[in-house]
């Protein structure tokens, strides 16, 4: 991932934590894959097997950053290396929470399960931002991998659509609940997988954030796209 340095067992520590990144991405997007089956065909099996995975994903999540710490600690880095590596444990937390965005969404098709109300509400049409918001987040590991800034910038941009996928489900469901108030309750468990999803899609947008920074040394969160693709460049 990096360029080589003068001592070679740093770059092999940091091709090792690169390496249980990538490990731990693979686990995520799996995780996601299953929740957005779960949510296709209210399998509460499959909602299991997401909400079984967490504690592994948590796990890994702490591996990393001891190890990272760990690497801080005894090889002192300089600065273009500890971008680096303050990137690549922000990237392992968000990650980590868009695990616990797949375990929600879990969670809520478990709870729209046994209100018994699954198949009168419209959850096909998450389908489409949840399949946008786990191709953005395997993109983003793409990107990370190669440190990508033209794909990072695209993955920025991408994520707008999510948004807007988003905010056109919350209009359609509250128009849902008022023409029939007995689907109120299992209604606001979309809602909360729809949150669920537009997160999941911030989170892969916050790793193309990182990527910029560690190739650029440029913090572009929060900022307009046209400054991005600037600093980017």
């Amino acid at each position: 991932m990096a360029d080589k340095h003068l001592s070679t067992q740093f770059d092999s520590e940091l091709n090792a934590v690169s390496s249980r990144v990538m490990e731990l991405g693979g686990l995520v997007e799996a995780q996601l894959r299953l929740a957005i089956y779960a949510l296709s065909q209210f399998s509460a099996e499959s909602a299991n097997q997401v909400i079984e995975a967490e504690h592994r994903v948590n796990a890994m999540e702490l591996d990393i950053d001891r190890e990272l710490s760990s690497i801080i600690a005894r090889r002192q880095p300089t600065a273009r290396d500890l971008r680096l590596l303050m990137a690549i444990s922000k990237t392992t937390a968000n990650l980590e929470r868009a695990g616990d965005e797949a375990t929600k969404i879990a969670r809520m098709v478990k709870s729209i399960i046994l209100s018994g109300a699954a198949r009168a509400l419209p959850s096909s049409d998450l389908r489409v931002a949840a399949e946008l918001a786990s191709d953005l987040l395997r993109k983003a590991l793409d990107a990370f991998a190669r440190l990508d800034t033209a794909a990072a910038v695209s993955i920025v941009k991408e994520d707008d659509q999510i948004d807007e996928e988003f905010d056109g489900f919350v209009r359609k469901l509250i128009t849902y609940m008022m023409e029939d108030p007995r689907t109120i309750s299992p209604s606001l468990d979309l809602l909360f997988i729809a949150k669920a999803i537009e997160r999941i899609g911030d989170h892969a947008k916050n790793i193309a954030e990182f990527i910029i920074y560690i190739v650029k040394g440029a913090d572009v969160r929060h900022s307009p796209i046209d400054q991005i693709e600037s600093a980017a460049k």
